[in-house]
């Protein structure tokens, strides 16, 4: 004997077919969108910039969101045109806050318990190669 949905209730076979049914729907750039989207409102919360959420402060978690809004927004940028440019705004909004939370903007605060922000990696060695070109990480067309 098979088990039998409740009433109301869609088929394994009806749920695959929606879910295929979005799949096609969907584009890549909308899926980028919406991370960038929520990487700056989590960062945002992370930050401490939200009401209520400055217990939520983690300034990791805001420098991870920072990076993966710098990555991903250069994929979405043209398709959004004059658009972009809020998403730009809140990126920097975000970047500032990490500064002042890091201490590395002049007049910040210091980070929380007193610890000073790790001293930045060198931006390179002294032939004039950047970070990934020095480590062997990056390959340069002609070099």
């Amino acid at each position: 004997m098979t088990a039998q949905n409740p009433p109301g209730q869609p088929t394994e076979e009806e749920l695959q077919a929606a879910y295929e049914a979005e799949l096609k729907r969907i584009h890549v750039d909308d899926v980028l969108l919406q991370t960038v989207v929520s990487l700056l409102n989590l960062g945002g919360r992370r930050a401490g910039l939200s009401p209520g959420a400055e217990d939520e402060r983690d300034l990791g978690q805001v420098r991870s969101a920072v990076e993966g809004v710098r990555a991903l927004l250069p994929l979405v940028e043209a398709r959004l045109g004059p658009d972009a440019a809020q998403l730009r705004q809140a990126l920097s909004q975000l970047q500032l806050a990490y500064a002042r939370g890091t201490g590395s903007e002049p007049g910040g605060e210091p980070p929380e318990g007193g610890e000073t922000p790790a001293e930045p990696e060198p931006a390179g060695d002294q032939e004039g190669r950047g970070p990934a070109q020095s480590s062997g990480r990056l390959w340069v067309p002609g070099q």
